[in-house]
């Protein structure tokens, strides 16, 4: 079983770092596009900024469901007793987890649509 999760992560490991990649040399291709139509630079970066921030907000939130879902069925497991109020904390903490993505995404379309820095 352990060299099951091994593999598993090996390989999820590996589809990360290749979406990684991917991700990277995507705006190599989009140069000629851009150059035609080219903003301010502030704009640009406002742009790019967005999205990293974007990308971090999501795989925080996700490393932090996870854990708060492991937890929970961990503590289930320990006190099935107290199933009920353990669910109704991870749901809400689940709820606030995903907020703050939400909110960062508001903020990257609001860089990008908007672009309140000019351009």
């Amino acid at each position: 079983m352990e060299a099951f999760s091994v593999r598993t992560s090996r390989l999820l490991l590996s589809l990360m770092f290749g979406f990684l990649v991917l991700g990277l040399a995507s705006p190599v291709y989009a140069q000629e596009a851009a150059a035609a139509g080219a903003g301010s630079p502030l704009v640009q970066w406002s742009i790019i900024t967005a999205g990293f921030a974007l990308a971090i907000a999501a795989a925080g939130a996700a490393l932090g469901q996870g854990r708060a879902v492991a937890s929970a069925a961990e503590a289930i497991a320990r006190n099935p007793g107290a199933a009920g109020e353990i669910r109704g904390a991870l749901i809400l903490g689940l709820v606030l987890i995903e907020s703050l993505v939400i909110y960062v995404l508001l903020v990257s379309l609001i860089l990008f649509f908007i672009k309140p820095f000019g351009g």
